[in-house]
């Protein structure tokens, strides 16, 4: 669906206070979709159930973003990353997510569980040079190996600058 959906340019912000939640199978597929996330998002709560959270994907968003996500809650790990997620009306909005695991009683992963944050505009700032440099990797080399060629852009910048993607996630501020 985001295919058809143009974007403005246009930034939502949203409170401190407010909470983004979304649950999904382990194929990615939203089973749950909370009151903010529908009013950030823009669609309706009948068109996110169900859906791919890609639904939300900005086409500037690295996929080798999403990559080391899948790759960190598929081995049972949480991950917090930077995205920029696309609205149904075009607009787009950051948000500082924190991905889990949802496991059952024998420990087996049966889904995944999203809280998103509003991010220090700071910190936006630190991670827009990477992910730029990773979607210029990305246009460079052919959809099934691009994730993985800007994750490597994104570890070489992680190397220069001395710190992890936690690191540089929560207290690196500006990046070079």
């Amino acid at each position: 669906m985001t295919r058809d959906i143009v974007p403005t340019g246009v930034e939502r912000t949203f409170d401190d206070d407010t909470l983004i939640v979304s649950k999904t199978d382990t194929k990615g597929r939203i089973t749950y979709a909370n009151d903010a996330f529908v009013e950030i998002s823009r669609f309706s709560r009948k068109e996110l159930v169900g859906a791919a959270h890609s639904i939300v994907r900005h086409p500037d968003m690295p996929r080798g973003v999403f990559k080391l996500l899948w790759d960190e809650i598929a081995a049972g790990r949480e991950v917090f990353a930077y995205v920029k997620n696309l609205a149904k009306d075009g607009c787009h909005y950051w948000v500082l997510a924190h991905v889990t695991p949802t496991v059952d009683g024998a420990g087996t992963i049966i889904g995944y569980h999203s809280n998103r944050r509003r991010p220090e505009p700071v910190m936006v700032k630190a991670v827009e040079p990477v992910y730029a440099a990773m979607l210029r990797e990305e246009a460079r080399h052919p959809r099934a190996v691009a994730a993985e060629k800007s994750l490597v852009v994104l570890q070489r910048e992680l190397q220069t600058l001395g710190v992890s993607y936690e690191s540089l996630i929560f207290t690196h501020g500006v990046a070079a």
